[in-house]
């Protein structure tokens, strides 16, 4: 069930909207049908970046407690 974004082109409002294989989309403050779907980009939580070599507390990788990970090379 994934999470689209929309255009309504009759006014211009911008949202999302949670879809099922036969969810009809109209908007949510004209009720248009009229909608487009937004191309989006795909976005994660960051975090710290592996370091690019051993750690200086000893550990084979800086960003997790492991001796050494497959992220660390």
């Amino acid at each position: 069930m994934p999470i689209y974004e929309y255009t309504c082109n009759a006014c211009k409002e911008a949202f999302e909207k949670l879809v099922f294989s036969t969810t009809v989309v109209v908007c949510p403050a004209c009720a248009s049908p009229d909608v487009r779907k937004k191309m989006s980009t795909f976005g994660m939580g960051g975090g710290e970046k592996p370091s690019a070599g051993p750690s200086r507390s000893g550990a084979g990788c800086g960003s997790c407690s492991k001796g050494s990970c497959s992220t660390c090379h």
